[in-house]
């Protein structure tokens, strides 16, 4: 299912991460792939709009478009970016994919002042039925691949994410569960349902008030007063 605009067609999930943009907004889209997003964000919302992502096909995909983006690995070069150099950073479809998941995200409030993070949830019903009756690693929509050639390498549900954030600290102020359709809030007291019923949850989030004057130290990696 796509929704189609004047200049391109992009997937829901990525316009409703669209809707959640401000427009005029400075935003760093991680792993932004073909650039579909980005590409979005320049003409439907006059974003100052850059991107980061591993492959070089996307790069080339990104750069034939006008688009500026680099090549660049979430696990290693968000380091590098200045403390809140744009208003959000997005990591789409990413996280699961990442080596240190946590410091990822970490990194994410540090350099935006919102990150907008989607991901499947591995507690979504078909795949824990997936693997209770076919006793088989789950295939659906958004986990496509095998087990053997998947680029995933940490899954998680959606009740395990929202207990990572509170473990550091990190207000969700939006939320959304998605399978074919939009479900509803995926956090508070709809967490159940969500954790069942969708396949993928959008979240975004900033920093909570007693940890926004913390400053991250990029030399040693962790976070500093």
């Amino acid at each position: 299912m796509v929704i189609e605009k004047h200049r391109r067609m992009i997937r829901v999930d990525l316009q409703l991460i669209a809707d959640m943009v401000v427009p005029g907004s400075r935003v760093l889209d991680v792993g932004c792939g073909d650039g579909s997003l980005l590409d979005y964000l320049l003409h439907e919302k006059n974003v100052d709009g850059r991107g980061i992502e591993l492959s070089m096909d996307g790069v080339n995909a990104c750069v034939s478009q006008g688009l500026s983006v680099i090549q660049g690995d979430a696990d290693k070069d968000l380091f590098d970016y200045p403390n809140s150099a744009f208003d959000y950073v997005i990591l789409s479809q990413t996280l699961q994919a990442t080596m240190a998941p946590r410091e990822v995200l970490e990194n994410l409030l540090r350099i935006g002042k919102r990150a907008i993070v989607s991901f499947p949830n591995f507690g979504y019903w078909r795949v824990r039925a997936s693997l209770a009756f076919q006793g088989c690693m789950p295939r659906t929509k958004s986990l496509p691949h095998e087990w053997y050639d998947t680029p995933n390498i940490h899954f998680c549900t959606i009740r395990d994410f929202v207990r990572l954030c509170n473990n550091l600290e990190i207000n969700i102020e939006k939320s959304l569960a998605i399978n074919s359709r939009r479900l509803g809030p995926a956090v508070g007291s709809r967490t159940f349902g969500a954790n069942l019923m969708g396949e993928q949850a959008l979240c975004q989030m900033r920093l909570g008030q007693s940890l926004m004057c913390l400053k991250f130290c990029n030399k040693n990696r962790k976070i500093i007063v």
